[in-house]
């Protein structure tokens, strides 16, 4: 009887601290990490926003000075006298216009007039004929300025023919437009100091 009644207040006791054990896990607290968030930086925020300066440029264009044109000049003829040296005609070619060009800017037309016509030579065995048109409305404009009015439009009447033959529909427009303006215009053109000429005056005188 005494065995039984410690078996039965053993299980009894067991249960109990069984229990109790379990209402222990649940009551337990659990502890949570914390979460650390970062502190944001509003440091560049708060600097003053820096704004430029944009200063207004008016553009303005310099008259070119006499040594201006003459480096120039120096430029294009060295480099024309390498190409007819070394045969690159076409490419001399385009020099002989450029130099003409300068000298039309200074009124020194009659070397204009001779470097485009050695351009011309030169584009025409070269079969060039959108270079032969240009340097054709160019003599023609400045036959025109010195007065050789009928040689001037006869310039131009042999680049509209090519243009026409040719296809060249932008420079036939400019052609139609020069002979127009010429006819309009012969009697107004103005009588420009020929340099050249009075170079050449000079150099009589002084012989």
């Amino acid at each position: 009887m005494r065995v039984i009644l410690l078996i039965l207040l053993g299980s009894i006791t067991f249960s109990a601290s069984a229990q109790w054990y379990r209402l222990d896990l649940q009551l337990k607290k659990h502890e949570r990490s914390l979460i650390v968030l970062e502190a944001a930086d509003h440091a560049v925020e708060r600097l003053p926003v820096m704004t430029t300066f944009k200063p207004k440029i008016h553009s303005f264009q310099l008259d070119r000075s006499d040594y201006s044109y003459e480096a120039a000049e120096a430029d294009i003829m060295k480099t024309a006298q390498h190409n007819m040296r070394f045969r690159i005609y076409a490419d001399a070619s385009y020099n002989f216009s450029d130099l003409a060009r300068l000298y039309a800017q200074q009124n020194r037309f009659s070397e204009a007039k001779w470097y485009l016509l050695q351009s011309n030579i030169i584009s025409r065995q070269q079969n060039d004929d959108l270079h032969t048109v240009a340097n054709l409305m160019t003599l023609a404009l400045i036959k025109a300025s010195i007065g050789d009015y009928e040689l001037a439009q006869q310039d131009l009447l042999e680049a509209h023919d090519i243009a026409i033959i040719r296809g060249y529909k932008d420079e036939l427009k400019e052609i139609e437009r020069d002979i127009k303006y010429i006819k309009q215009n012969r009697d107004t053109f103005p009588k420009p100091e020929l340099r050249y000429a009075d170079a050449a005056l000079t150099t009589a005188k002084t012989e």
